[in-house]
């Protein structure tokens, strides 16, 4: 009995690259161990850690027709913390170096590329001895077996009792493609509306799953409202509006058997909030590798890791980095994305040797290895569907600065108040941003009063527990039978 059918483009350890790999990698795994039996189909891609999982082949030349009559797909299963996950592979779609995109832009193909892993989903569900009671799609790429079920529904008893549920990680993509490929997808022409999955003459793939899903979930509260408004709606938000019965906030979850101090395996020291004396030695340890000064070890360091683009607020970074470095204090940064904020980073660090460091490129254990060795986090993200970056800050004892919005507004308790875990400013400003690093600085000399923040940041729970609960609820209130 396949109960809940999570689809996914991307599914930690397998496939990474931010936060939906994550919560693919938790969420699952968690919705199981509380009886509930769950699987996870998901691409096969060519460039995936398998992490010691076996791989089987479990079905060969499944039959897709699409983009062309005799397209077939194989299906890989593996296990993972007690989830059956599915593979679904086809080498000219999957078989590439990046999943998405290179530094010059997406694939030209990637509309067809995830047509046909939707396709492949529901040929391959179809063949289970029962339905699922729900097929629960992650974003975009995932998107539109939504309305793929919506419309089988009609002529096959088989999926009945199956409810759809679409989550939206990140409304800022929203695979959306020419009309040529919405005559191609299959779906019917009733589908070409403006509430379905026709969006200003293109194809949004996102915006049919929307329609055509018995739920729709969000990745916080906050967020959930926020897509609501011409700010964060993304041109959605009038459509958005029209479907508010069946949408809902539910806060992703940190997966602690990761993402803590006490027993992270990359870090030389374990440290926890009734003992924080390893995080100075993590805090050496990250100087040493980034070959910075050592009169840092005694005064504050700034992390950032996050995608260079945009969103994440780099620019905004990068705008106060020449102030900050008048001050006393270092800053790291890791991560990846827009070659010009790249190239302007790395120019930086010419500039101030052993005082800033940036890493291109991402890898797990630095990002724990930041996250533990900074005294203080920076995310001033002008958009912040949940945020994980945020989350295992708060565990690791670097209270962030960050923009109010989003996730981060549901989850940072902001300075003055007296159970506060971190710092907020109220819009993505330079200015804003500047002023509260400073504040958050000045706060990090008294030790004192620092310390007792640091110990209740780490105290703070997000966990995937609650959340899964949350989903559960969702799955029942839409009637499936788990």
């Amino acid at each position: 009995m396949h109960e809940v059918l999570y689809v996914t483009s991307e599914m930690y350890p397998f496939s990474k690259t931010g936060g939906l790999g994550d919560v693919m990698g938790a969420l699952p795994p968690c919705v199981s161990s509380k009886g509930v039996k769950t699987d996870v189909i998901t691409p096969f891609y060519g460039r995936m850690n398998l992490d010691g999982n076996k791989l089987r082949l479990v079905y060969s030349d499944l039959h897709v027709g699409y983009p062309w009559p005799d397209t077939t797909a194989e299906i890989y299963q593996t296990e993972y913390e007690g989830v059956s996950v599915y593979f679904v592979a086809r080498g000219e779609f999957f078989d590439r170096r990046h999943y998405y995109n290179t530094h010059n832009g997406d694939y030209f193909d990637n509309c067809e590329r995830f047509i046909f892993f939707c396709k492949a989903v529901l040929k391959w569900a179809r063949l289970l001895p029962t339905p699922p009671a729900v097929i629960h799609s992650h974003d975009w790429q995932s998107s539109l077996v939504s309305p793929y079920l919506y419309f089988e529904k009609r002529t096959d008893s088989f999926w009945s009792n199956t409810k759809s549920v679409t989550t939206i990680h990140n409304l800022a993509f929203q695979g959306r493609f020419s009309e040529r490929l919405f005559n191609e997808s299959g779906l019917p022409l009733e589908a070409w509306s403006m509430h379905g999955a026709e969006f200003f003459g293109d194809l949004n793939m996102l915006k049919a799953s929307i329609a055509y899903s018995d739920a729709v979930t969000t990745v916080s509260p906050s967020y959930a409202e926020e897509i609501l408004g011409p700010e964060f709606g993304c041109g959605l938000e009038g459509f958005l509006n029209t479907q508010t019965h069946k949408l809902e906030g539910i806060l992703n979850g940190a997966d602690y058997t990761v993402w803590d101090p006490g027993n992270d395996k990359f870090l030389p020291c374990n440290y926890s909030a009734e003992n924080t004396k390893g995080k100075l030695e993590c805090k050496k340890n990250m100087l040493r590798y980034f070959d910075m000064s050592e009169e840092l070890n005694d005064k504050p360091v700034l992390g950032f890791i996050g995608r260079l683009r945009d969103q994440k607020g780099v620019d905004l970074l990068i705008d106060i980095l020449p102030r900050l470095m008048k001050k006393d204090l270092g800053v790291i940064v890791l991560g990846e994305g827009n070659l010009t904020y790249e190239a302007r980073l790395l120019e930086l660090m010419e500039e101030y040797p052993g005082r800033f460091c940036v890493q291109i490129g991402y890898t797990e254990d630095l990002a724990h290895g930041i996250q533990a060795g900074s005294d203080i986090f920076l995310m001033p993200s002008r958009y912040e569907p949940c945020g994980l970056t945020q989350i295992y800050a708060l565990r690791f004892g670097t209270p962030p600065v960050a923009t109010a919005v989003g996730g981060l507004r549901d989850t940072i308790t902001p300075y003055p108040d007296p159970d506060a875990t971190g710092f907020t400013f109220k819009k993505p400003d330079s200015e804003l941003f500047y002023e509260a690093v400073l504040e958050a600085v000045d706060v990090w000399q008294n030790r004192t009063e620092w310390d007792k923040m640091v110990k209740r940041a780490m105290r703070k729970e997000f966990t995937w527990d609650s959340a899964a609960d949350e989903y559960i609820k969702l799955y029942r209130k839409l009637g499936a039978r788990i």
